[in-house]
Order: structure tokens, then sequence, then C-alpha cells
């Protein structure tokens, strides 16, 4: 288990998401980006806190379309990412996957829900059976809570004793549907059912995600299956604009996520700092990527 992160590393990590994701946006709006493309914008400490004890090559993380917060966290490749949604050559997985489909050294992204819990499953198996200790996580949103699937995969996850961690990134819409309207009782109830330990949390405590993340996954090692439920919040649209929601509402949240939180905890001096060596560190990443050529076939 990773010891605790520094307010700094925090704002660090996860403003460095943020404003890829937002160049990401500012990119699409101009017919940079090949494909769609949907951002993690407000749900930051998700990947930070729970990734921050994985391990790549020893680990696997199976992501959805809301990806690319969780593969910065895993890889440290935000150039290839990038050179990625750009269709070029030298994106990670040479221009041809896009935002959705990402493989790269024991991480892996589908955009179908609910199916890569089923891929999470049977890469779990396998870490078992090869027995040095690695660990399967999974994540879902809400929406793939209506998945028959999921539920198959937490029996079996159960009865075979699978190092698998399932954290649902509950941000409270599944594309423009409000989580109360879609999902009866407890989210964390219906793991319990299977005898499955499962832990809810406020995705506004980046700390408390961190620590619960570290705790559940040293037990997951040794085949004791779990779920994270993180009470997060999308602070843009579904995709690129396909937002419903009060304005006000999304305003009152970005007030108090994660990363605001964290923001408030550093010296105005500290953030400032920060807050340059990230844009920096992001054009370069820009750079990089544009200075790969363009993919054969690709729509850039």
């Amino acid at each position: 288990m990773s010891a605790p992160l520094a307010a700094t590393e925090w704002f660090r990590r996860m403003l460095f998401i943020r404003r890829f994701e937002e160049t990401l946006l500012e990119m699409f709006s101009k017919g940079l980006l090949v494909g769609t493309t949907h951002t993690c914008i407000g749900q930051e400490a998700d990947a930070v806190g729970v990734i921050d004890h994985l391990e790549p090559g020893r680990d696997v993380v199976v992501s959805n379309h809301r990806c690319h917060g969780h593969y910065i966290a895993f890889t440290d490749d935000p150039s290839g990412l990038m050179a990625e949604v750009m269709g070029r050559v030298g994106g990670t997985c040479a221009g041809r996957g896009g935002s959705q489909h990402l493989c790269r050294d024991g991480f892996y992204t589908n955009g179908v829900q609910g199916s890569i819990v089923p891929l999470a499953s049977g890469m779990a198996l396998a870490e078992r059976e090869r027995g040095g200790g690695g660990a399967v996580t999974v994540f879902i949103g809400d929406g793939t809570l209506g998945q028959g699937a999921v539920y198959e995969c937490m029996n079996m996850a159960a009865l075979w004793s699978l190092p698998l961690l399932i954290v649902v990134e509950n941000n409270q819409y599944a594309q423009t549907t409000p989580v109360e309207i879609a999902v009866a009782g407890s989210i964390p109830d219906r793991a319990r059912a299977f005898g499955i330990t499962a832990v809810e949390l406020d995705g506004r405590d980046a700390p408390a995600i961190h620590a619960a993340a570290g705790e559940l996954l040293s037990t997951v090692r040794t085949g004791a299956p779990a779920v994270l439920v993180i009470d997060t919040y999308r602070l843009r649209a579904h995709s690129k604009g396909d937002d419903v929601r009060d304005p006000a509402e999304v305003a009152a949240r970005e007030r108090t996520d994660a990363l605001a939180v964290v923001s408030q905890q550093l010296e105005p001096a500290e953030r400032e700092r920060i807050m340059a060596e990230v844009e920096s560190a992001l054009a370069d990443c820009v750079a990089t990527a544009e200075a790969s050529p363009i993919a054969v076939g690709s729509a850039a």
C-alpha cells in the first residue's frame, strides 16, 4: 500500500489530468481530434487515489469510455494518449484505437458498457492462477449497474476468490439520466449480497479514496474481491455538448470538487508554481504529439 500523498502531489496529478481533458475539448472544437472523446473532468481523484497503489507490469487496469485519467495515472504516458486521440502514429495504439480503445502495459479500455467486467474477471482469474499477487481493477459507472453481466461477475468473483476490485464511479448521471431514477436501493449492498466487501466514499475527499483503495487492494491481492463506490460528479458534458443539467448545479459542484478542496490547502505561490509547471508539461505533450506523423487511413 502506497504512502499518503501530500497536498502538492494531489494537486499536481489531478490538475494535469484536468488540464489535459480541457485541452482535448478545445482541440475537438477545432477539429484536431479523431473520433469522439469523453472527459473525466471532476473525477480526477478517483484515478489518482486508486491507481497510486497499482504497479504496471504486475497489476491490470480495465477502463471504459471515460478512461483518460485512468490511463495517465497508470502509464504516465500523456504524450502517447495525446497522439492517439489525434490519430498520430506515435499514439498508444499507433493512432488507430482512438479515445476509447487503448492498450498498453496492462491497461485496457473498451467503450461497451458492462462488457469490461467479464473481461476483467477473466484477467483476475488468470492472475489468481499465476500466483504473483497481481490485482485487476475495473472502473465502471453508475449507468453500467443496469447490466446483468456485472452481477454474474460479482457472483463468480466471490465464488472463485478472484483478485478483482470493481470501482464504481457514481458521477450521478448515466449520460443524461439521473442516478436516483435509474438505480434502486444501495449500490454497495448490491455487492454485499454476494458476500463481497463494499465501501462507499465521497469523491470530494481525495485522501479517503487513497486510504480506502489501499486497504481494499491489500485484501484483493489475497483473493478477496471488493467494490469501491466513489460518489463523484462529472463537471462537463457526457461527451462534448450533450448536457441538459442545470448550470447552477454544475457550478456548485465545481466549487467543492476534490481539486478545488486540495487547491485551497496550498499557499498561493505554491499553487501558481505547480500550475505553471503543469502548463509547460502539457505544452510539451501537445508538441510531441503534433510532431508525430498522421497515421495512414486516419481521419486527422
